[in-house]
């Protein structure tokens, strides 16, 4: 399979680096939106970003410019990856979660896109639905919880201060506290969603 340079990042709700973006101005949203803190957005939108070592937000007019897709296979990522996104929410919706956003990597194989990444907690925002409030830093159940850890710390500074730098970020060592729990949840949020236990 053959990645495509683009990740396919569609949201549902208002966090994450789209806040700070919108309030730069980089990013438009349609009139009527709620930009109150983890406020659910009037439609899922697709927010893509090109894939490399720090991702760049991208429209439809940069990746085109970039060549990173043709305009026909970036309409099929853009619809795809919603359908996909309003699926999972749904299914997420039903085991008691919001799905606040997600990232879908797609490929070429045999001439046809396809999906060609996992799906799980490194590549969306979930949220319990009982502990859902608009207007705070929602409660994770992906890897948010490492994000957080990591900026709390310092280390999303040394990261990014290293990388603008050209040089490889250390990686810190992880407290045992923040690995048990980032497992007991992606632990639960597998068995909700699936019905399945480990």
């Amino acid at each position: 399979m053959k990645m495509l340079p683009i990740e396919c990042v569609v949201r549902g709700y208002f966090y994450g680096s789209l806040v700070g973006r919108w309030k730069k101005g980089d990013v438009m949203l349609p009139n009527g939106t709620n930009t109150t803190l983890a406020a659910k957005l009037l439609e899922p939108i697709f927010d893509p970003t090109t894939k490399s070592e720090h991702d760049i937000p991208i429209n439809k007019t940069k990746a085109l410019e970039m060549n990173l897709v043709t305009e026909e296979q970036y309409a099929w990522l853009e619809k795809t990856s919603i359908d996909i996104y309003k699926k999972m929410s749904t299914l997420a919706d039903k085991a008691g979660f919001i799905l606040a956003d997600l990232k879908l990597e797609f490929g070429i194989l045999d001439g046809k896109i396809t999906l060609g990444d996992s799906i799980g907690p490194d590549e969306y925002r979930l949220w319990p639905k009982d502990s859902y409030k608009i207007g705070q830093t929602q409660e994770a159940y992906d890897k948010q919880i490492l994000r957080d850890w990591l900026t709390e710390q310092g280390y999303q500074k040394q990261f990014d201060d290293a990388r603008d730098a050209g040089k490889e970020p250390i990686a810190p060592t992880i407290p045992k506290d923040i690995i048990q729990k980032m497992t007991q949840r992606y632990v639960t949020a597998y068995e909700k969603l699936t019905g399945h236990s480990l």
